[in-house]
């Protein structure tokens, strides 16, 4: 099921909506624990995120456009996307382009348009 950081689903997708448990943080993952929640605990960077960067200073004013990430698992792509989402107010919406077919990614890219 895809779902909103929220926990909702997202209208549109099959099947009943099951509440998501999410553990408390002692019991979560040491990765999900280390997790950066700010920008200021966002390692690296320096010249988009860094107190004078582009990025930070978007995201400070609350206007914060596209932005493609790239690169290998693990370098923190999701985790900085959550961060930026998190600094202007926005839902975070979870697809793995494996198990996603293109039926939910339209529901989810028709969501946003609302």
């Amino acid at each position: 099921m895809v779902t909103r950081r929220s926990g909702r689903p997202l209208a549109g997708f099959a099947g009943t909506p099951q509440p998501i448990f999410v553990p408390p943080p002692e019991r979560q993952p040491l990765a999900a624990r280390m997790r950066p929640r700010s920008l200021d605990e966002v390692v690296g960077h320096e010249q988009l995120i860094g107190e004078r960067g582009a990025i930070r200073r978007a995201v400070e004013m609350g206007r914060l456009g596209s932005i493609l990430l790239w690169g290998p698992p693990g370098s923190g792509k999701t985790s900085l996307a959550r961060v930026l989402a998190d600094g202007i107010g926005a839902d975070v919406v979870t697809i793995s382009a494996v198990m996603s077919g293109v039926a939910e990614i339209r529901a989810v890219v028709a969501e946003a348009r609302e």
